[in-house]
């Protein structure tokens, strides 16, 4: 994992002012409020103000560096500022930088390198199709595609699932928080259950699990009494992201797309965080035999946190002339450089493979401060998308969002980013730039484990006050 070094600003936190945020973070962190909409999220549970980054190191304007196990959202997925990718957008920018949607040698390269690393029996049957540059826009796409191909509107979603904040894509995300305040989004969305095993809706275990979650679809698609009208598509991530890291079950992707098919529904694989190698395989699906129709793409295939969104989908699915869709940024040619840029860096350096076995050493870290913690009561990932889920009791699995509220302060004061997620917010969600290497990895846990004994050490004493 060495080998990633040069790559990074450091391989260790370092914390030089008293406590954080520092104090011209501070001053930009107030002069943020005054100026810029509440909208802003990410400073309110990670106050600092960034100076520069480079490669899994993140430097603030006092002059801290913080490890970042949260990659921009899953965005610099090959690390911030990468020499060797930037070289290509750089490269681009002094020829050609906005060309709406005719055709370039730059943007037909990324395509034919989107496609040439599905797999080898696929390549041939995908067409890819670029829209507005973020993930949200990719899903609006998607759902378009496929009402028109199907003549249908309705759409199954999944709980737990996160799709992005237009008003197509918060319909189909689940999280009622975002949604309360909205008298109306995208009509006819239906919930169904995702295969979060540690949290079965149905109160099985691995014992007695026969695709409960399956066969609850099953019920839906097959039951004139369901209430639900024949969907159009079902939307899912293969690796939930905001829904807290869950890894569905052995087959179940399968089962579910087997299912589908079976009832002329199509299937719409959103890998927008979960793609591009985060699970050390170029895409989520491809760890299994399940083959989507429509695949939604963002994040990291922008290369250096370019934005970027786009579909890839079986020829079969067209069924949109020109101009059904927004184009006025369809592909910026510098994104699509970085696009090009990260498929050779990823090729050249074998990220994908590097992504499995730093993922496996960093489950073992983290496996390790499962079993000497009475609050750890789940690890699970794929690659480096992991979840890390804090219970009161490993029993009862009641839910624990203060202890993690409190764990990333005390993170965040030791040089450690990270965002927090899942069904009750106690899950701690890690996705490292794939370059992370060892030594980062390392400094990170040790980071955890002080974090870890303070927060309960914490938590304890004030309970124990409050019974006095």
């Amino acid at each position: 994992m060495s080998r990633f070094t040069k790559f990074h600003l450091a391989e260790q936190p370092k914390i030089v002012t008293q406590s954080i945020p520092g104090a011209r973070s501070q001053e930009l962190l107030a002069l943020q409020q005054q100026i810029e909409g509440s909208v802003v999220s990410y400073p309110r549970s990670n106050p600092i103000a960034f100076e520069r980054a480079k490669g899994a190191i993140v430097e603030d304007v006092d002059g801290n560096q913080f490890i970042d196990f949260f990659a921009g959202a899953g965005v610099v997925n090959l690390g911030h500022s990468n020499e060797e990718v930037l070289a290509y957008v750089t490269a681009q920018q002094e020829k050609l930088i906005h060309a709406l949607d005719f055709p370039t040698a730059n943007k037909l390269s990324a395509i034919q390198k989107i496609l040439s690393h599905l797999p080898e029996h696929l390549q041939d049957q995908y067409k890819v199709s670029f829209g507005g540059p973020t993930g949200s826009d990719a899903i609006e796409a998607a759902l378009k595609l496929a009402k028109i191909k199907t003549g249908r509107d309705t759409i199954i979603a999944f709980t737990g699932g996160y799709h992005g904040m237009t008003a197509g894509a918060l319909s189909l995300t689940s999280d009622t928080a975002f949604r309360n305040r909205l008298t109306s989004l995208t009509p006819n969305v239906h919930f169904v259950p995702y295969s979060y095993c540690y949290r079965c809706p149905f109160k099985l275990d691995e014992s007695n699990c026969k695709m409960a979650c399956v066969d609850y679809l099953r019920n839906v698609l097959e039951n004139g009494h369901s209430g639900i009208p024949k969907p159009a598509a079902i939307v899912i991530e293969p690796i939930q992201g905001e829904g807290g890291n869950i890894v569905p079950r052995e087959g179940y992707l399968e089962a579910l797309v087997k299912l589908a098919h079976a009832h002329d529904v199509l299937v719409i694989f959103d890998e927008i965080q979960c793609g591009f190698f985060r699970s050390g395989e170029f895409l989520a699906w491809m760890h299994t035999d399940a083959v989507p129709d429509i695949i939604t793409i963002s994040k990291g295939i922008g290369g250096v946190g370019l934005p970027l969104a786009g579909l890839i989908y079986r020829k079969e699915v067209e069924a949109w002339g020109p101009a059904a869709h927004i184009g006025t940024f369809r592909g910026n040619q510098a994104s699509l450089a970085g696009t090009n840029g990260a498929f050779d860096f990823v090729d050249k350096y074998n990220v994908n493979e590097h992504t499995k076995e730093a993922g496996e050493y960093l489950m073992e870290g983290l496996r390790a401060l499962q079993a000497d913690s009475a609050y750890i009561g789940d690890v699970r990932g794929r690659g480096l998308m992991i979840g890390v889920e804090f219970v009161k009791d490993k029993n009862t699995k009641e839910p624990y969002p203060s202890l993690v509220k409190r764990f990333r302060s005390e993170c965040l004061q030791r040089g450690l980013i990270f965002e927090v997620g899942g069904h009750y917010n106690n899950v701690v969600r890690f996705v490292p730039p794939l370059i992370i290497t060892t030594a980062i990895i390392d400094a990170a846990l040790a980071v955890m484990k002080e974090a870890l004994e303070v927060s309960t050490a914490a938590l304890k004493e004030e309970g124990r006050l409050a019974l006095i």
